[in-house]
């Protein structure tokens, strides 16, 4: 195994983003702080896989010197968001949850949408969730679990690719041409399962199916075993501004059923949520 970590396109992406802000868009400008971005770099680069990371690891990942680097790690454990137990590895801290407690705590939708996941997955004994598009990837910002049926962790604060994801696959037929084009042309479609889409003919003819029928089923793309139904959630403004899904063991579950039994009860319920928004 490589000494240094392996981040998805999604996650580089994001990475270079940020990294592109400072050393293009904002070069130069007085009210942009450089060193606040790479901070948000640093704090980005770690991920589940790879949870403590030297500092020469981070800044393979970031592209920030080694320096600057240790400079923002010393900050970070000054105010105790990350701290480092073997004198090398920097871990992060409990602390870092707060930066993302604020946005849930205060956000509408996702204070509404808890409490309607907790609902429906009571009458359904099944997991659901609630996401929003984040660039390429989608953002769980509400999820009711009842039972683990992968080895990936989907909680809050999650953020799978967005084409291998039935929530994501509803949000991207949301887009306009001019917005779809742009998220092709960025993309890689990597293959995570046997069963996940590829080819860019396959994604256009998948997310014209969902904007036919109003409702989109993923069937193991994003990992085996796991089949999922997502529908739209529109604001009373119009627009669609985030997916609801049911995830089920695909073993135990069909596609069927999953039209039959759970899609009623999922369009009921982002509807009525609709109405909050």
């Amino acid at each position: 195994m490589s000494d240094m970590p392996e981040l998805g396109d999604g996650e580089l992406q994001r990475l270079q983003e940020i990294g592109e802000l400072s050393n293009d868009k904002y070069k130069g400008d007085p009210n942009f702080m450089a060193s606040l971005a790479r901070g948000l770099e640093v704090l980005q680069a770690f991920k589940p896989q790879y949870s403590q990371m030297s500092v020469s690891e981070i800044s393979q990942i970031t592209g920030i010197p080694r320096a600057a680097v240790r400079r923002c790690l010393y900050t970070l454990k000054a105010l105790g968001f990350v701290h480092c137990p073997d004198g090398r590895h920097y871990r992060l801290l409990p602390r870092v949850l707060t930066l993302g407690h604020a946005y849930l705590s205060s956000s509408e939708l996702a204070k509404a949408a808890q409490n309607s996941l907790d609902y429906l997955s009571k009458q359904l004994n099944q997991s659901c969730s609630v996401a929003t598009l984040d660039g390429d990837n989608i953002l769980y910002i509400a999820r009711a679990s009842v039972k683990r049926i992968m080895t990936i962790d989907l909680g809050r604060g999650s953020r799978p690719p967005a084409y291998a994801t039935s929530m994501g696959l509803v949000l991207l037929s949301a887009l306009d041409e001019a917005q779809l084009e742009a998220y092709l042309s960025r993309v890689t479609l990597e293959p995570l399962t046997p069963h996940t889409v590829v080819s860019e003919a396959q994604l256009r003819e998948q997310l014209a199916r969902v904007r036919r029928q109003g409702y989109a089923i993923n069937d193991q793309q994003l990992e085996i075993g796991l089949r999922s139904i997502a529908v739209p959630m529109h604001s009373r403004k119009g627009g669609v501004v985030a997916a609801m899904n049911v995830g089920v063991n695909a073993s135990q579950v069909s596609a069927q059923e999953l039209r039959e039994r759970v899609l009623p009860l999922l369009q009921r319920t982002a509807m009525e949520l609709a109405l909050l928004l």
